[in-house]
């Protein structure tokens, strides 16, 4: 073989090579991580955490002796009538509790002292927020809206100067979805949201918008669970404690839904026909009240 023959072979062989990487298929492993950057980019961008309603009062926050007063002694938020009906995760790890003052609600007569009092706590049962039927300005709002119940909730979240008025909207037709709406107060301005129920929901699915009306978060709820079980998500721009809070305090909003609607036609229609004598309850008195006034 020649020495222009043997320098050939080399080059022949480099060009064959290149030629098959030309024309060879895409390796899959890029592929794969591609997907893989994609998907923990898609989790990075939402906050996800999940709430589970208990069916009994079998659970290590109530069951037990003196376990009412043990509760009591962590916060004094925990009333004597709390009654612990959901738990929060966040990866698997219990991070809140839900409750709601059960006197109130339940063995309460019908009439204005019947409120929905609604208490958001942290997984050691540290006090993270308030949220309150308010049965007078739920009834104003039914009143100028003839009848269509218009339940109204006041949240107050433990180190916020302001309090997050939540209210149905009285602006629905029958083939038309439900829809909640509130303000957070963000560096002196208002930050306007809506929760809107999905279309054909069994399970009470919401979707959350912001004032643009973009979808920032959800809540899902799974048709496989006795109790009720709600995945929810918030997208990490729209990121606020406080929104997270509403957020969670609304999955019991779901739960009590039908009997605070029905709670406050009740009253409309008791208040139409003069049967009902309009009191407001002492705690609910107190939260009307001018913080100008003097004292």
């Amino acid at each position: 073989m020649s020495a222009t023959a043997t320098a050939a072979n080399p080059a022949a062989a480099d060009a064959a090579r290149e030629a098959r990487a030309e024309i060879a298929p895409a390796s899959p492993v890029p592929t794969t991580k591609g997907k893989s950057t994609r998907a923990a980019k898609t989790a990075a961008e939402w906050l996800t955490f999940d709430v589970t309603v208990w069916i009994t009062d079998f659970n290590s926050i109530e069951f037990g002796f003196y376990k009412n007063s043990r509760n009591r002694a962590k916060s004094r938020q925990f009333t004597t009538d709390m009654d612990i009906i959901a738990e929060v995760t966040e990866n698997g790890n219990r991070t809140g509790l839900l409750g709601y003052r059960e006197e109130l609600w339940k063995k309460a007569a019908t009439s204005m002292d019947k409120r929905l009092v609604v208490k958001l706590f942290t997984g050691e049962l540290g006090w993270r927020a308030t949220m309150d039927l308010m049965i007078g300005r739920s009834l104003q709002q039914t009143v100028g809206a003839r009848g269509f119940p218009v339940s109204c909730y006041s949240i107050n979240t433990n180190d916020d100067d302001f309090m997050i008025y939540l209210e149905r909207s009285a602006n629905k037709m029958p083939w038309q979805t439900e829809n909640f709406s509130f303000f957070i107060m963000h560096e002196g301005r208002p930050v306007f949201y809506r929760f809107c129920r999905n279309y054909f929901s069994v399970t009470g699915n919401y979707t959350l918008y912001n004032q643009q009306g973009q979808p920032v978060g959800s809540l899902t709820g799974s048709l496989l669970t006795i109790g009720g079980h709600w995945r929810g998500r918030l997208l990490s721009g729209a990121h606020d404690k406080r929104l997270l809070a509403v957020m969670k305090l609304f999955c019991a909003t779901i739960i009590f839904n039908r009997g605070a609607r029905r709670h406050i036609s009740t009253l409309f229609a008791d208040l139409e026909a003069g049967r009902l004598d309009p009191k407001l309850e002492t705690q609910e008195h107190d939260l009307y009240l001018n913080p100008r006034r003097v004292r």
